[in-house]
């Protein structure tokens, strides 16, 4: 008890620098404002099922960036109508769809947040339901207004259905799908791309051994596991500006005996970097149903520790982390170069302004919208 009192009676002294939290960051030619980024959550909101963001989707965003997030990763956003998870996710997969991002990336530039955007195929986990349209989470049928999904091999998730294995012209097609939505994600005006290799989407089954049966030089060895992804990657960092970061999301661990792990992510990340890379968004998980997964508050820190400091590339974290010393400290020991704030994040738009407060700093030591000042948060109050 007293060593409690003692902490919190610190906490309200003035730091005698900015926090690391609160510390710009440059990536490549982009300069971020924070290290506190909000990660990729998937929103199911597309209301016409065309791809294209709605009103939803700016106030929802827009909200984030006048909250004081550095860096905001706009959700999977399909490289193709089958690449979507379910029919109301966004999409780039069509010249017609890059004016509907304008005024969403426009409006987070304007509150000083740096647009990013996650592109993404959700392989043999696609055509799935969501709230918009019944049944969340379970497979949609063709008549459902669903479709057949491809894979890497015809292996199903759980009980979906079996997918149909790409062949190798599918393969380097879907890759140019990735590469011909950044291009239109940079001709709307966002300054970061993320390539979703993670959660057990596409990409992330190739990488997989669990997932990835094949017998050609897309399957076996991990190299060869690992080509749909650095061809890619090639392919979209041949095609953006040599200023523009690209990110890579990977799932660090599949927490199941005999799939991909940390010491493959490490390898994969040193592979990355020499590709081109400049940042490995590092999670955990979604690549099989059912396993145990330790879920705890910062569960996935030590993978985003383990790639940063073993293959030299940045990182961020994500996963339950949710209070401001806490991210401090994964910032503080080195563990990643920023965080991640995702359902924290949900409940609360202005988590980053909140914990400037927590973390003692003054309203004119942060970028605090002007409209916001007069309910700006102070040190002390709870949290």
């Amino acid at each position: 008890m007293g060593k409690a009192k003692k902490q919190k009676k610190t906490s309200a002294k003035r730091p005698s620098a900015t926090p690391i939290l609160f510390e710009p960051m440059t990536i490549r030619g982009t300069s971020v404002r924070n290290r506190i980024w909000l990660p990729p959550m998937c929103m199911y909101s597309v209301t016409a099922c065309d791809g294209r963001p709605t009103d939803f989707h700016y106030q929802h965003y827009v909200s984030r960036a006048l909250g004081g997030f550095g860096l905001i990763i706009v959700e999977a956003t399909a490289v193709t109508p089958e690449g979507r998870i379910s029919p109301c996710d966004l999409g780039l997969w069509e010249d017609g769809q890059i004016d509907s991002y304008r005024w969403i990336v426009d409006g987070m530039k304007r509150a000083g947040a740096t647009p990013a955007i996650q592109l993404g195929h959700a392989g043999r986990k696609a055509s799935t339901g969501c709230f918009g349209i019944g049944v969340p989470g379970e497979s949609l049928a063709p008549d459902e207004g669903g479709w057949r999904t491809v894979a890497p091999s015809p292996v199903a998730y759980g009980d979906f259905p079996e997918p149909r294995a790409l062949g190798v012209d599918e393969i380097h097609d879907i890759e140019d799908r990735f590469r011909d939505a950044a291009w239109r994600a940079q001709e709307a005006g966002f300054e970061a791309i993320e390539i979703h290799a993670a959660h057990g989407y596409l990409l992330s089954e190739f990488l997989d051994p669990l997932t990835n049966v094949r017998d050609d030089e897309y399957g076996g060895s991990p190299c060869n596991r690992a080509r749909m992804l650095i061809e890619t990657v090639d392919k979209v960092r041949g095609v953006v500006r040599d200023d523009m970061p690209v990110f890579v999301r990977i799932s660090a661990t599949d927490w199941a005996e005999g799939g991909f792990g940390a010491d493959d992510a490490v390898a994969l990340a040193r592979t990355l970097k020499d590709h081109g890379v400049d940042l490995i968004d590092v999670s955990t998980g979604g690549v099989l149903p059912q396993v145990t997964i330790p879920v705890r508050p910062g569960y996935q820190v030590p993978f985003a520790d383990r790639v940063r400091n073993e293959a030299g590339i940045a990182t961020t974290a994500v996963g339950l982390i949710t209070k401001p010393r806490q991210a401090l400290r994964i910032l503080t020991h080195g563990q990643a170069d920023a965080v991640e704030i995702g359902r924290a994040g949900l409940r609360e738009p202005y988590w980053p302004l909140r914990a400037a407060a927590k973390l003692g700093m003054a309203r004119d030591e942060i970028d605090y919208p002007p409209q916001l000042v007069r309910g700006a948060w102070r040190d002390g109050e709870n949290w």
